[in-house]
């Protein structure tokens, strides 16, 4: 009996080691989708191909077929008749982890755990509206961003791919830096960020690096809805922006600089950041600036249309009231204006200023200026993966390709508006419901 126990006991072992080796060999078996539509955008440049079938495993596009073609035995069959394939869409400037609103005081009462809040949220959205991928620039709190990174990629966050500034570095009083209440709150809620000088600037960009982040975000300019009633221009000196920007270089890092007024612009890129977010006030010495350092100008269109559409309903305070009014004209020509010059323009909104979800609209907006369909598509797929230097990764449908892919109706190289409403999304190979 002793004899037969033992027996028992080794092969009830021997049963878990193989339901475990089987279990464990269903989990690392490909995972295969089938994508079946009656056109794809394998980019924004190339011909439109009709009826295909795009084959998805392990996260990765593997094939493109021309025509309905079958897939292997138990692959995931996707069928999107009447429907356009189209790379998964980048916005290059949001704040994920806020919402639009006037109460600046709001700082001083949501605990961080609410701006986690918000992020979770905003990400679904922001995925859901076709926007597989976004570069955060200005955390409200230090780690959230980052730590929706690494949710989204996991999977545990529904989501987009997250490149992240963490939080702004601004001079100390400026755009960035904590402002509108009392002297002693102002330093309570201060993010320790904000510098005065080459030397400290330098030790805020190490700071940023060590707390994970994947770029620099710099206010080189005055802003529009901080507190301050001062100028649009230039905040930072010559040498203290150039200290960040070598800092940043020799830690493998780009830079990215909010700026309106036109010397702030000029001043960015000639020390060598890679994008100029807004560029409300582009003057032809700023234009000549950029298109000698190939600095990338990310329009944000919507945050213009967004504040002005609150004007007069008592959101803002008088002091941003006022700003909000001043950059009003000017943010209706200058993207034409660059455009016609030949600066480098990709795709970015600065969601979080207008409602998150709504990112798409701002392909209308870059056309009413006289960009063509197929070039702000560009810019919201090969044109911003360059920026963010994913050139191989997203931005495109073709084999080893991240599965980025989103569904709509009509073709958008003729008009990317169709955009603005997106039927099916797939990210990094995930569908999302």
């Amino acid at each position: 009996m002793r004899g037969l126990g033992r027996l028992a006991c080794a092969a009830a072992a021997l049963a878990i080691g193989i339901s475990a080796q089987v279990s464990s060999a269903q989990e690392a078996a490909p995972r295969t989708t089938v994508i079946h539509a009656d056109r794809v955008v394998v980019d924004a440049q190339s011909p439109v191909r009709g009826q295909s079938t795009v084959i998805v495993t392990d996260g990765r596009i593997v094939g493109i077929e021309d025509g309905f073609v079958d897939g292997p035995v138990g692959a995931e069959m996707v069928h999107l008749a009447g429907k356009t394939l189209v790379p998964g869409l980048t916005d290059l400037h949001t704040h994920i982890s806020g919402d639009p609103t006037g109460e600046y005081w709001r700082a001083a009462i949501d605990p961080p755990e609410w701006f986690t809040m918000l992020a979770v949220k905003n990400a679904g959205k922001t995925v859901r509206a076709g926007f597989t991928t976004i570069r955060d620039l200005g955390s409200r709190t230090p780690q959230v961003t980052q730590a929706l990174r690494r949710a989204t990629a996991e999977g545990l966050v529904v989501g987009p791919r997250v490149v992240t500034s963490g939080q702004t570095i601004a001079i100390v009083g400026g755009h960035g830096d904590t402002s509108g209440f009392r002297s002693d709150v102002n330093d309570l809620l201060a993010s320790g960020m904000a510098c005065t000088g080459p030397v400290e600037c330098a030790e805020k960009v190490r700071r940023a690096s060590k707390a994970g982040a994947d770029l620099v975000k710099i206010t080189a300019t005055g802003g529009v809805l901080s507190q301050q009633g001062r100028g649009l221009e230039a905040h930072f000196t010559d040498a203290e922006m150039q200290s960040i920007v070598d800092t940043a270089k020799t830690l493998g890092l780009n830079v990215a600089a909010h700026a309106h007024g036109a010397r702030g612009i000029e001043a960015a890129s000639r020390a060598g950041v890679q994008t100029i977010e807004h560029g409300t006030y582009l003057d032809d010495g700023a234009i000549a600036e950029m298109k000698k350092n190939g600095t990338v100008l990310i329009p944000t269109l919507m945050a213009f249309q967004g504040i002005s559409q609150r004007l007069g309903k008592g959101v803002y305070t008088p002091v941003v009231e006022t700003k909000v009014r001043a950059v009003a004209d000017a943010a209706g020509v200058f993207l034409r204006k660059a455009l016609k010059a030949g600066v480098k323009v990709a795709f970015g909104t600065d969601a979080g200023v207008f409602e998150h979800g709504l990112n798409a609209r701002e392909f209308g907006l870059m056309m009413a200026q006289g960009m063509s369909s197929r070039d702000a598509l560009a810019a919201a797929t090969t044109g911003a993966a360059e920026v963010l230097g994913l050139s191989g990764e997203i931005g495109r449908i073709a084999p080893g390709y991240s599965a980025d892919i989103i569904a709509v109706e009509g073709d958008p190289t003729q008009d990317a508006r169709v955009l603005e409403k997106v039927d099916w999304v797939m990210a990094r190979g995930r569908v999302i419901d």
